[in-house]
């Protein structure tokens, strides 16, 4: 009986064709059961982590084993996060079985924190961890980095710290989380219940998009994408439109550009990003994303009057200028992953909504086997006609609906936070422009990355929303020491008064 439920589960699945990617990527409702008692599937989980080239520490008395840390978008200077699986095997029944698959995630910065955790409530302290008030201004440099007023009270205070990562890489994390990636287990799942039923027509591992030009491609599991996208699945296919509508200026939406980039195309969509960037800068990105993304390549991506303008408005960002970074490293893993710019600041109105949603038309028609995301302000992004201020505006996403197959429109979601805006100068100056760090006002549904469809589109043209969680304020480009992010070292390390030092009006 069990074997006959586990082949309906295969053909459930679909683990051929398109469908193999949309399975790839869909998140799961339900748990994968093995049809073998724990004892058994437990040595083909271990090869598998073991094939897939994931090292890993295991406590094997009790059917446990931890990965060592992965950066997301791998060997990243600017990637701030880290992951790691914590992998449990259950015992289902006395002839089944399951695996929990949990993935811890920590980050250099405090974007994950939870409110509160820089209390120090222990009545002890470290001594000589670091710099004091009296001591000379260089010691924050001295090792080790735990802050002088960490409590230490005993031996396991310390273990996160010995578990951190080491060598170029090496951080104190402040900040983390773990959650259950479900996505993993059924992965796990479908490469390993076939060997352990030796089916002899077992359905092999989906392959990523290996990019046209390369010679070869890592495998699925070779690459950290981040904690999986929920509802992601369900839009990602050849020939789809996603067009997100975006708050200009947060560190969030490019991460979540890079991660659903990242997932896509490592279950096996080729992946173009659009970017309300100015056309002229098409070369340079094309430049950029074929380079090693050394110093002189990051100088010549800069030097377009674009990531100057006096009036930054976020989309130049250093958030931005990281996810083309992320986008590049994908790319030079033999990844299909490909970038386009759509903006046409010379015209105005509806007239430069009818030129970009022109560009973004001929990019997808040239390339309808690929999944594409398109990044705008959230006025752009819009598929009903009327503003406001103008009810005969024809918004780019309306245009795009009208012209293309299999467009979605999803509208920014988040919890309170931060943003990088400009808007109209405060004091009433003619024709100014305030930029700056502003607070944003949201709805907090959790820390999960998610993407949720209505029924049917909103009054503004939108099928549903992608959700963020908290936002961050990131500072244009230049402003961090750009040339490269993280050139200064302070990339995931923003200074604690950054927004009144970088607010300004021009």
């Amino acid at each position: 009986m069990r074997s006959a439920v586990y082949t309906v589960l295969l053909l459930s699945l679909g683990l051929s064709g398109c469908a193999a990617h949309r399975g790839a990527l869909e998140y799961p409702d339900r748990e994968a059961i093995y049809d073998r008692p724990l004892a058994e599937m437990w040595p083909q989980v271990r090869e598998f982590f073991t094939r897939n080239e994931l090292p890993f520490r295991e406590d094997k008395d009790s059917m446990v084993l931890e990965t060592e840390w992965r950066q997301e978008f791998g060997g990243s200077k600017i990637s701030g996060f880290f992951h790691r699986y914590m992998v449990v095997g259950r015992r289902e029944t006395p002839t089944s079985s399951k695996l929990q698959i949990f993935r811890i995630t920590k980050s250099l910065n405090k974007t994950l924190a939870n409110s509160g955790n820089q209390v120090d409530w222990s009545p002890t302290r470290a001594w000589g961890m670091g710099a004091t008030i009296e001591g000379p201004a260089e010691d924050y440099k001295a090792e080790p980095i735990q802050p002088a007023s960490a409590p230490l009270s005993s031996a396991e205070d310390w273990e996160e710290v010995i578990a951190t990562p080491r060598g170029e890489t090496s951080f104190f994390a402040e900040s983390g989380q773990g959650q259950r990636d479900l996505v993993m287990e059924w992965r796990v799942f479908r490469e390993v219940a076939p060997l352990l039923a030796k089916e002899e027509n077992a359905p092999k591992p989906v392959q990523v998009a290996k990019a046209p030009n390369a010679k070869e491609a890592p495998s699925q599991f070779a690459v950290e994408c981040g904690l999986p996208i929920i509802g992601l699945g369900k839009q990602v296919k050849e020939g789809g439109v996603l067009l997100l509508g975006e708050v200009h200026g947060t560190r969030e939406v490019p991460r979540f550009v890079a991660q659903a980039a990242c997932q896509a195309v490592v279950a096996g969509i080729p992946v173009t990003v659009g970017l309300e960037l100015p056309l002229e800068n098409q070369g340079r990105v094309d430049a950029f994303l074929e380079s090693a993304g050394e110093e002189a390549d990051w100088l010549k991506l800069m030097e377009a009057p674009f990531w100057r303008s006096p009036y930054p408005d976020g989309r130049g960002s250093e958030a931005m200028a990281n996810m083309l970074e992320h986008l590049r490293q994908l790319r030079s893993q033999g990844l299909d992953v490909d970038v386009f710019v759509f903006d046409h600041p010379k015209a105005n109105g509806q007239q430069r909504e009818d030129a970009m949603a022109g560009t973004v038309a001929f990019q997808v028609e040239s390339s309808p086997q690929r999944f594409h995301m398109v990044l705008s302000g959230n006025i752009h992004s819009r598929t009903k006609q009327g503003l406001p201020w103008d009810q005969k505006h024809r918004p780019m996403g309306y245009l795009l609906e009208q012209r293309l197959e299999h467009v979605v429109a999803l509208d920014m979601a988040y919890a309170s936070g931060s943003a990088w805006i400009c808007s109209v100068d405060q004091k009433g100056v003619k024709n100014s422009l305030d930029c700056g760090v502003r607070e944003a006002k949201g709805k907090d549904n959790g820390t999960r990355f998610f993407v949720h469809t209505w029924d049917s589109t909103n009054s503004e043209g939108y099928h549903g929303v992608f959700y963020v969680g908290a936002v961050n304020a990131s500072a244009p480009a230049v402003q961090r020491g750009l040339g490269r992010p993280g050139a200064d070292d302070n990339t995931v390390h923003p200074a604690p008064d950054e927004g009144s030092k970088m607010a300004f009006a021009r």
